[in-house]
C-alpha cells in the first residue's frame, strides 16, 4: 500500500506538520505488549509505524536496539509471526502505514516473494531492508510494486551521488535518510550538517518526502530535524521507554511520548473501511511502478563476487568504508612499491616458512607422505601476521591513526597489535568475553605490546559478536580508523584482499615442494577451516592445478549431529551474514546459530565466499572433525613429530591423517600447520577430563608436578 504512504506524507504537507515516523521491534519487551504498543502509536498521532523484524546480528544497531532484537528471539518471535502480529493489529483497529524494518537474511530464507507476498496480505505497507544492496533492491523491487508496496530505501550521509540517483528511483513513497554515521541510537544533539546532506539528497529525490531518523529523541530535535525533513523517524527512545514501562502500560507510555513530540497535535486517522479500500486498490496502482529498468553496475577491479556468494550485503553507512578500503587495496596491489615494502618485512615475519617432511606421523598413518608448511613458526606464531602487516601498510597509505580488529582465538589481535606496535599506530582489539576467557595468554600478549582489548558481552560472546562490534566502531569514525579484518570473510573487498596477502602460504608452498620433488605438485592439500584466512591462502595458488585436491577441515564439536559444532559448510545453508551471502549456520527462521568449538579460532558461525563458491563446484571438500578428534590430532602431532599444534591446526591435522590413510606412499600430502599451541595449552588441560578418556589420553595437569611424585 504504497498509496497510503504518499497520501500520509501527504496529508501531513498540506496541514503544514512533519510527519512522525516511530519504529519498535516485534516481539519487544513482550510479544503480548507489541499490538498495545502500535495502538499507542496510532492513538498519540503517529503517521506511520516501522515495525522491526528481529535478527541475531544487528550490525547497524547500537546496543538499544540490540537488546530489544534478542529479548524478541528469546520470546520466540518468528518472521511467520511478526507478520501475523501485522494481520492482527489491523484486524484491531490500526489503519496507519506499518513498514516491515529489518536484515535480509530472514527474508531471503522465507523467500523473496513469498514473504512480499505474505506481507501485503497481512497489511503492510512496505519495507526498510538494513543490508539490502541496490543492485539486489532492484531485483525484487518490481514483486513489491506488483503487490502494491513500497521498498524504502535508506541513504547515509557517505551515500555517493551516483548511488543517490539509484536509491531515488527505487523510493515510491518516501526515503528514509540517516542522518549520521554510526549505529541507531539516541543522541543529545542533532548533526550539524544536517542541512546540506539533506539539500544533497533533495537534489536526487526532487518531490519524493525525505524522513531523517538516528538520533532523534525530543521534542526540541524533533523541531530541529523537522525544519528541514518531511518526516523525523524516533526509534531507540521509544524502544528504551517501552523497555522501563510496567507491566501493562505499554500502551499508555508509547501513547504519552508521542503525544509530548507531537504537543499534542494530531491528524485523522482511517477507519477500517478505509483502509480496506487502500489496500483493495494496492495492486492497481503499484502496477503503475512495475517495469522500472534501472541498472547499476559500479566498477570493480576485483569481482565482488564468487559465482552466488559474495558482495556487499551491509547498511548504507558501511558503503563508505568499503569504497575507500577498496581504492586503496587496488591501488596498492597494483603498486611494485608496496609489494616492496611487505616482502622486506618478510625477515620480520621469519618468512619463507619451511616446509618439511612429517616421517613419523607418514609412518604411523601407513598411506600417503605426510609434509608440514609450517606457518607456526612465523612470528607471533601463527599465519596472522601476513594479513595483519599488509593491512597495517594499507592503513598508513590511508593516514588512518587508529586501527582495530576482531579476535577468537587471539592469534590475529596478537598479529595486529604486533604490527602497530611496530608502525607506531593505536591499536583496539574487539574480543568476545568467553574467548577472553579461554584465551587469557593472548589477551595479556596484546596488552604488553600496547593494545587495548575490549571484551564483547553482547550475544555469544564469541568471535561472531567481536566482529559484529569491530564492525559498529568502523563506521562511527571512518575519518582516522582502518579496520583490519583477520580472516577473508565480510563484504567486499575483505574476502579478496586477505586471500591475496595470505596467499604468501600456498605460492611458497607450490615453489618449495617442486624444488623438494623434482618439479611435482602434492596429490592433496589440507587446511583448518573457521573463516578461511589460512585455507583461502594455502588453496587459491593450486585452484587451477586440477590434479592437486584441496581439503578443509571444520570445526565438528560435539558432532555435527548436534547443537554443538561450528561446521558450517559440512551442515550450513547459503545465507547472509556479517555482509557477505555465503553459507551459515541457521536455524528454519533464518536466524545465526550459535556456535561451538573447542578452538576459538574456528567458532564462527560462517564462512567466506570463496569457500562456499569452491565448495559449489567441488573444487574443494570439506569435513569435520569433532573436539576430541582435534584433541587426538593435537596428541598426535605433539608426540610423533615435536610440534605442538593450534587446536585449530589441530583439526586439519586429524582430517589429514584420515585421509592419508586412503593414499599410495608416493604420494604425497601437505597440512598448513597455521599456528602454534601455545596459546591453547591451558585449553587443552581444561578439557582432557572430558575429552581424554574419548581418545585414550589419560594426561592431567598438576599445579605442583613434584607432589605427586612425593
Amino acid at each position: 500500500m504504497s498509496e497510503q504512504l504518499r497520501q500520509t506524507f501527504a496529508n501531513a504537507k498540506a496541514e503544514n506538520r512533519n510527519a512522525l515516523v516511530t519504529f519498535m521491534t516485534a516481539g519487544y519487551p513482550t510479544v503480548e505488549d507489541t499490538i498495545p504498543i502500535l495502538k499507542g502509536f496510532q492513538d498519540g498521532g503517529v503517521d506511520v509505524v516501522e515495525l522491526g523484524m528481529p535478527f541475531s546480528d544487528p550490525i547497524a544497531d547500537g546496543p538499544t536496539i540490540q537488546v530489544a532484537n534478542t529479548v524478541a528471539l528469546e520470546n520466540g518471535v518468528t518472521l511467520k509471526q511478526t507478520l501475523e502480529l501485522v494481520a492482527e493489529a489491523r484486524k484491531q483497529g490500526i489503519t496507519v502505514p506499518i513498514i516491515l524494518m529489518g536484515y535480509y537474511n530472514p527474508i531471503m530464507n522465507y523467500g523473496d516473494n513469498k514473504f512480499i507476498k505474505d506481507a501485503a496480505d497481512a497489511g503492510a505497507n512496505g519495507f526498510i531492508i538494513v543490508d539490502l544492496p541496490p543492485e539486489e533492491a532492484l531485483k525484487i523491487r518490481n514483486r513489491v510494486n506488483e503487490c502494491g508496496l513500497s521498498l524504502v530505501p535508506l541513504v547515509a550521509p557517505s551515500t555517493t551521488n551516483e548511488r543517490l540517483g539509484l536509491l531515488a528511483n527505487i523510493a515510491n513513497s518516501f526515503v528514509y535518510v540517516v542522518s549520521r554515521m554510526g549505529t541507531t541510537g539516541a543522541q543529545s544533539n542533532v548533526a550539524s550538517n544536517l542541512d546540506d546532506l539533506v539539500k544533497r539528497v533533495r537534489h536526487y529525490t526532487k518531490d519524493t518526502p525525505i524522513a531523517v531518523g538516528f538520533g532523534v529523541a525530543t521534542r526540541q530535535h524533533f523541531e530541529s530535524v523537522g525544519s528541514l525533513a518531511d518526516g523525523v523517524v524516533i526509534g531507540s527512545k521509544i524502544v528504551t521507554l517501552c523497555g522501563q514501562a510496567l507491566k501493562g502500560k505499554t500502551y499508555d507510555v508509547a501513547k504519552q511520548y508521542c503525544e509530548e513530540i507531537l504537543n499534542g497535535k494530531k491528524h485523522k486517522i482511517l477507519s477500517i473501511e478505509e483502509f480496506k479500500q487502500f489496500q483493495a486498490q494496492a495492486e492497481e496502482q503499484g502496477k503503475l511502478f512495475v517495469d522500472q529498468k534501472n541498472n547499476f553496475d559500479e566498477t570493480h577491479k576485483h569481482s565482488m563476487r564468487f559465482g552466488d556468494f559474495g558482495g556487499q550485503y551491509v547498511p548504507e553507512a558501511l558503503h563508505a568504508c568499503l569504497r575507500e578500503l577498496e581504492g586503496a587495496f587496488d591501488e596498492a596491489v597494483a603498486d611494485p612499491k608496496f609489494w616492496e615494502e611487505f616482502r622486506s618485512l618478510y625477515s620480520y615475519i621469519g618468512r619463507p616458512s619451511s616446509l618439511h617432511r612429517a616421517e613419523r606421523l607418514s609412518e604411523y598413518c601407513g598411506g600417503a607422505q605426510i609434509w608440514l608448511k609450517r606457518e607456526d613458526l612465523n612470528h607471533t606464531g601463527s599465519h596472522k601476521i601476513n594479513n595483519a602487516l599488509a593491512q597495517v601498510l594499507l592503513a598508513k597509505r590511508l593516514g588512518k591513526t587508529n586501527v582495530i580488529a576482531e579476535t577468537g582465538a587471539g592469534q590475529h589481535g596478537v598479529a595486529t597489535a604486533t604490527a602497530c606496535a611496530k608502525f607506531g599506530l593505536k591499536c583496539t582489539v574487539y574480543m568476545g568475553a568467553e574467548d577472553v576467557r579461554r584465551q587469557a595468554l593472548n589477551v595479556f600478549r596484546m596488552r604488553i605490546l600496547g593494545a587495548d582489548v575490549v571484551s564483547v558481552t553482547n550475544g555469544t560472546q564469541t568471535l561472531r559478536d567481536a566482529t559484529s562490534e569491530a564492525f559498529r566502531t568502523w563506521v562511527t569514525d571512518l575519518k582516522t580508523t582502518y579496520y583490519v579484518v583477520g580472516s577473508a570473510i565480510g563484504p567486499h573487498p575483505y574476502p579478496t584482499l586477505v586471500r591475496t596477502f595470505q596467499s604468501v602460504i600456498g605460492n611458497e608452498t607450490k615453489e618449495q615442494f617442486a624444488k623438494l620433488n623434482d618439479g611435482k605438485l602434492p596429490d592433496a592439500i589440507v587446511a583448518c577451516v573457521g573463516g578461511g584466512s589460512n585455507s583461502t591462502g594455502m588453496f587459491s595458488p593450486f585452484e587451477k592445478d586440477e590434479s592437486v585436491r584441496l581439503i578443509g577441515v571444520e570445526a565438528g564439536g560435539d558432532g555435527v549431529d548436534t547443537d554443538f559444532h561450528s561446521a558450517t559448510l559440512t551442515a550450513g545453508r547459503p545465507g547472509v551474514f556479517h555482509g557477505v551471502k555465503t553459507y551459515v549456520l541457521q536455524d528454519s527462521d533464518g536466524q545465526v546459530h550459535d556456535t561451538h568449538s573447542v578452538s576459538a579460532g574456528l567458532d564462527y558461525p560462517g564462512v567466506g565466499p570463496e569457500l562456499a563458491f569452491w565448495k559449489s563446484t567441488g573444487r574443494a571438500d570439506f569435513m569435520a572433525a569433532t573436539d576430541a578428534e582435534a584433541l587426538e590430532g593435537f596428541k598426535l602431532l605433539s608426540q610423533l613429530e615435536g610440534i605442538i599444534p593450534a587446536l585449530e591446526s589441530s583439526h586439519a591435522v586429524y582430517g589429514a591423517i584420515q585421509i592419508s590413510k586412503t593414499m599410495k606412499p608416493e604420494q604425497n600430502l601437505i597440512i598448513n600447520i597455521s599456528g602454534r599451541g601455545d596459546k591453547d595449552v591451558q585449553s587443552v588441560a581444561e578439557i582432557l577430563p572430558k575429552l581424554g578418556p574419548q581418545i585414550g589420553w589419560d594426561l592431567r595437569f598438576e599445579a605442583n608436578p613434584a607432589s605427586s611424585q612425593q
